[in-house]
């Protein structure tokens, strides 16, 4: 496919910028790197629309190339595998380099795939990620002092494991020179904002509406804590879970909660029996749990590590809350 030549991307801008700025509107070459095990549905949407955007706008406009660092095909998680693939050394001048993780991706970066990453960064190259590509951009150190999404599962895993990286909850986020994004079908929705920075509304419009989903827009929270429905006849009742979703590592009391939601206790503990089925209090540990699962199954953080993070002041407290709530005590969660 014939490839436009654009100006290479500018040094990153100062931090509180706009997350969009002329340099991401510049993109047009675009390398997918593929890690074993990757979400190929991630991948697809973000290539898809670039696809879409040649289709609409009659022009090549954007070029891409799936590459690996040896040029071997890689199998995603769904065990098929794309070709052609290309070693990125023989990619060409790319503006934005994409890292394409899945299933299992702490053993998918080793030490090549992070100084292979960190060269692309001294060369000035915009840097994604797609699904928990997130992890290796991390993992190489190129995500400090950036706000960066990775998939909600591995949300709080990889929140304890990089303090200085600012991991948000929304589907995808682009600050300067840096897109990070979830997996399913959010890089679509990611890839169409870049398209109306670059290319207009209208263009970005015509791609969603050959794809059959909603115009571009904002991105949005990625798990929702509330039913749909139920937040917006209640946004008082989702602000107060999101209030206790924001502190986890030390509880609030139920008044407190209630406070900072603009109501009573009485009012809160009967919206949250009404339309959760549980109170505030057994509402709140399900969401530490939750939280500690997560911390178990997807961090190398110690036991007694994951209980602290998730508001336990002792191992011993933890367990059994754990063990009731799941049948299964935190460390047989680990060995599993």
């Amino acid at each position: 496919m014939a490839r436009p030549p654009t100006p290479h991307l500018a040094a990153v801008s100062a931090p509180g910028t706009s997350p969009l700025g002329g340099e991401m509107a510049q993109v047009r070459r675009i390398g997918f790197l593929t890690l074993p095990n990757y979400s190929m549905i991630a991948l697809a949407n973000a290539l898809e629309a670039c696809r879409m955007a040649n289709y609409v706008s009659g022009r090549d406009i954007y070029g891409w190339e799936v590459v690996t660092l040896d040029g071997a095909p890689v199998p995603a998680s769904n065990g098929l595998s794309l070709s052609p693939t290309r070693r990125l050394a023989d990619a060409g001048d790319l503006d934005l380099l994409m890292v394409c993780g899945g299933i299992d991706v702490r053993h998918a970066v080793g030490r090549a795939t992070r100084e292979a990453l960190r060269r692309a960064a001294r060369k000035g190259m915009a840097l994604g990620a797609l699904c928990t590509g997130t992890f290796a951009l991390a993992e190489a150190g190129l995500l400090n002092g950036y706000r960066c999404a990775i998939h909600w599962e591995n949300l709080a895993a990889i929140r304890e494991e990089f303090p200085d990286v600012a991991f948000q909850e929304d589907a995808f986020v682009i600050d300067r020179d840096r897109l990070t994004c979830t997996g399913g079908v959010a890089p679509l929705d990611m890839m169409l904002v870049l398209i109306a920075a670059a290319l207009g509304a209208r263009t970005a419009g015509a791609v969603a509406d050959q794809f059959i989903v909603r115009r571009p827009g904002a991105t949005e929270r990625q798990k929702a804590l509330v039913a749909p429905d139920v937040a917006a006849r209640i946004p008082v009742l989702a602000k107060a879970v999101e209030v206790m979703a924001r502190h986890l590592e030390r509880p609030l009391s139920t008044g407190e909660v209630a406070a900072a939601a603009n109501l009573s206790q009485r009012q809160l503990e009967r919206l949250f029996q009404r339309h959760l089925s549980a109170s505030p209090a057994a509402f709140y540990l399900d969401l530490r749990l939750a939280r500690a699962r997560e911390l178990l199954r997807l961090s190398p953080l110690p036991v007694t590590d994951v209980a602290l993070a998730c508001g336990f002041q002792s191992a011993a407290h933890f367990s059994v809350a754990y063990g009731r709530r799941f049948g299964h005590p935190p460390r047989a969660e680990r060995a599993a």
